[in-house]
């Protein structure tokens, strides 16, 4: 097993540090979203001249006195939990407005509400998720996705990394604060988190919580449809086991959005051509949480329960592959997503109608697409990888490459082009 990196005593550069540094020279105000405890606020303070912490009760009572004391304040500016205060950030907006001068205003905290303006053309977002392989582990990536979308046809590299080694950082998460915990520590710190979502962010972000054991029920059964597609219904019926009358849409979707806004649920979005090669594909989101440490201990998976069944389905949701699949392929799609952000390109997921071609990852810029597949093992064969095939085969020329990313020991490129790539010699 390679080191794991330690993030207690000193700032550890992060893929978005390259985005930071290249963008907020030039833009006046960026908002960090994400999670909470992936790093959002250590990040933002290596740029920040004045910190404003409106989770600190007299800090919040100056600000909500008079926002416009953080214009007063030399610049950049930091206002860390801004949803403390949302009219920090229609502030923030009209100061822009007065000055468009690069590098004047971090936020950090959850996304916008509803309610709450754009920012648009203000104030710029960069999502922010859990650390990926190569930040908290001592690795050193061979393969770049941005030189892949570039065209780089070259893949090679030996990964370190064992089976064992990834259900390891499936289940310690990627959370920066919690990297140093180990066994049952860290999942007294796992079961915290997710107390603290029910009991603290969601009344905070305006949900009432009667009944906290039925949000927890809904969060296991989105953690049991890690990587699938499952409808709203089959979730719903996962979320209440032998519940004769069950609740309704208008009941449940307000506490499912005010998840996603705070990036608890991570929905990859289903992949829409704009061309007629695919004209089946459907745009079924594929469902994620923001940590697949979250989803293994939802659903109480160590793991030794994982790799003694990792070759069983499990779970409460259908779904092709097994569980330990579903948990690895989240762990790519964090990855994948961080690398993408950094490239300038986004990232879906493909499905053709009754799933007969899925291609787990599309990562699409302006000059064309990858086609990426998770793969839990160290083996590709050819009914692997036909997908992919079939995807090149479709997209011709505005198809850049694929891959499979899997758990293997070396980086290389089959006969029919497709590469293999160890997930730990993934990188930006």
């Amino acid at each position: 097993m390679t080191r794991t990196v330690s993030f207690v005593n000193e700032y550890i550069r992060r893929t978005i540090d390259a985005q930071l540094d290249e963008l907020f020279p030039h833009l006046p105000a960026i908002l960090l979203d994400g999670p909470k405890g992936v790093g959002k606020t250590s990040t933002a303070r290596q740029r920040a001249e004045t910190i404003w912490e409106l989770d600190r009760d007299e800090q919040l009572a100056l600000v909500a006195a008079d926002p416009y004391v953080i214009g007063r304040s030399p610049r950049p500016v930091l206002v860390d939990e801004w949803q403390r205060h949302p009219p920090v950030y229609d502030t923030v907006r009209r100061l822009v407005d007065d000055d468009f001068s690069g590098r004047q205003f971090l936020l950090t905290g959850s996304a916008p509400l509803a309610s709450t303006h754009s920012g648009a053309g203000r104030i710029t977002t960069l999502r922010m998720r859990p650390l990926t392989l190569p930040e908290r582990l001592d690795l050193t990536p061979t393969i770049s996705l941005r030189a892949l979308l570039e065209g780089e046809r070259s893949v090679s590299g030996e990964c370190p990394l064992t089976l064992e080694d990834y259900v390891g950082e499936i289940v310690a998460g990627g959370f920066p604060g919690i990297r140093h915990l180990r066994g049952q520590t860290l999942n007294q710190q796992l079961d915290s988190y997710i107390d603290h979502i029910v009991s603290h962010d969601l009344p905070e972000a305006g949900l009432t919580v009667r009944r906290p054991a039925i949000i927890r029920r809904w969060l296991k059964a989105y953690a049991a449809a890690t990587a699938t597609t499952a409808t709203w219904e089959t979730i719903r019926d996962a979320a209440s086991p032998g519940v004769g009358n069950k609740p309704a849409k208008t009941t449940t979707i307000p506490y499912v959005e005010l998840l996603t806004r705070l990036r608890i649920l991570d929905l990859l979005d289903g992949w829409a051509p704009t061309n007629n090669h695919i004209a089946t594909a459907t745009l079924a989101p594929k469902h994620h949480l923001c940590d697949p440490a979250l989803a293994a201990r939802l659903v109480r998976a160590s793991a030794t329960q994982l790799l003694r069944n990792a070759d069983q389905p499990g779970g409460s949701i259908p779904r092709d592959g097994t569980f330990l699949g579903g948990l690895f392929e989240s762990l790519a799609a964090m990855s994948v997503q961080t690398f993408a952000l950094n490239a300038d390109a986004r990232v879906y997921h493909l499905r053709t109608y009754g799933g007969r071609q899925e291609v787990d990852f599309i990562v699409e810029t302006g000059d064309g697409v990858i086609g990426l597949e998770a793969k839990l093992g160290n083996t590709v064969k050819d009914s692997d990888v036909r997908h992919l095939r079939w995807l090149r085969e479709k997209l011709g020329d505005n198809c850049i490459d694929v891959a499979v990313l899997n758990t293997g020991s070396y980086a290389f490129r089959r006969q029919d082009g497709v590469a293999v790539i160890p997930l730990g010699l993934f990188g930006p």
